[in-house]
């Protein structure tokens, strides 16, 4: 039989160790059925003995005994009363005890299977006394001690399977956990490459060809009437300009996948749904604090750095919301003025002391990086916040000429 601590629909495939001991087994209860059959008086006895190997061949090579704790224990009656059948007739065939107490206590829970053992245990004793052998201490010691070093040694073998198990599973979690891990910091790398490309095409390339359309337009006023210069401007102005608009698709194309089917406002207002899970923040916000969205002023088109940014520094607060502050509420205003736009993140949690406050190890999105987002686009950040009385999260940027 598979040495298994209980018949599981889920076996894994027997190892050579788990193998090579029902190989054991079988060999023992083999030999221990020869020695009955040849100490039996009669040919009643050999041919018991012959019987009750073929009902454990039978069982042995079974589906159902190894994977139903039923046909399991309906087997082990069968083939215990045949033992005893055999017990009778030759007091050799006591000595099978010792291979049945494994069985019995690898097929069966504990607490039915200690019970089994012990009334195994005194069908020997008692067959021995029954054939009329002497009285004396290895009587009773012999299949008493064979019993108690099987359980012994089921039980602790059962303890280590089980350790093996769990720890085979704890390092499943870790692999699983790592390759998790690994796709989120390549994904979260991705997003940076983009944002950081987006970045320096619209403060380089962009910028640059706005710059020469200018200059080309200034120069085109500049021209004299009917100078035959007047057609090249014309058409290196159009080249800027056609190159400028292929610059700002580039652009667009590489910002966050959060801008790229909506407004700011309608990716901040996502932000706030229950159970919405920012790829830059990595939380899930359920039963986390209840945030709410408002817009102040009217909106106005934002160039892509500025909505980057601040979706980014807006993520980042609500995360450094959800994790640390316990807050119950949190609110994310927009507000749109003649000359800048702000975002303000104000949750009512248990506060903190800014000053304290250090840059992350892992240079993951706290407060410097949120603070360098913004005075990378000449913006102003400020963080007001004290212990016991909430945080507030502001953010300024200058509006662009023209926007």
């Amino acid at each position: 039989m598979d040495p298994q601590p209980s018949p599981h629909p889920a076996r894994r495939p027997p190892t050579p160790v788990l193998r090579a001991l029902r190989l054991c087994l079988h060999l023992l209860m083999a030999g221990l059925l020869v020695l009955a059959a040849a100490g039996a008086e009669s040919a009643a006895g050999s041919a018991l003995a012959v019987v009750t190997g073929a009902v454990y061949a039978a069982g042995s090579y079974l589906p159902s005994v190894r994977s139903s704790q039923r046909a399991a224990a309906v087997w082990l009656a069968v083939l215990g009363a045949s033992w005893l059948a055999l017990l009778w007739l030759t007091p050799e065939a006591l000595w099978v005890a010792f291979p049945l107490y494994f069985l019995q206590l690898h097929l069966l829970p504990v607490r039915w299977s200690l019970p089994v053992v012990a009334l195994t245990a005194g069908a020997a004793i008692l067959s021995f006394v029954g054939h009329g052998a002497a009285l004396n201490p290895g009587v009773f010691i012999g299949p008493l001690l064979g019993g108690a070093v099987a359980v012994a040694t089921v039980l602790g073998y059962q303890a280590l399977y089980r350790e093996s198990e769990r720890r085979r599973r704890l390092i499943e979690e870790l692999i699983a956990t790592r390759a998790e891990l690994a796709a989120a910091e390549r994904h979260a790398g991705t997003l940076a490459e983009r944002e950081r490309l987006a970045r320096e095409i619209h403060d380089t390339l962009a910028q640059g060809l706005s710059s020469i359309q200018l200059l080309l337009r200034a120069a085109e006023r500049a021209l004299p009437p009917g100078s035959p210069a007047a057609g090249h401007i014309d058409r290196a102005r159009q080249a800027a300009q056609d190159n400028l608009a292929e610059a700002r698709r580039f652009v667009r194309a590489l910002s966050p996948p959060d801008l790229e089917h909506g407004s700011l406002a309608a990716a901040l207002e996502r932000l706030c749904e229950p159970g919405a899970a920012p790829e830059s923040g990595g939380y899930e916000r359920s039963g986390g604090p209840r945030v709410r969205f408002s817009v102040s002023g009217t909106p106005v088109e934002l160039p892509t750095p500025y909505e980057v940014a601040l979706l980014r520094i807006a993520q980042s607060a609500l995360a450094n919301t959800v994790r640390h502050a316990g807050a119950s509420r949190a609110e994310i205003t927009l507000s749109f003025m003649d000359a800048s736009v702000t975002l303000d993140v104000v949750d009512d949690g248990e506060g903190f002391e800014p000053a304290s406050v250090r840059p992350s190890s892992d240079g993951g999105f706290g407060l410097p990086a949120m603070r360098s987002r913004a005075e990378s686009l000449g913006g102003m950040f400020t963080v007001e916040s004290a212990p016991g009385q909430g945080t507030a999260v502001a953010v300024s940027l200058p509006l662009p000429a023209g926007a």
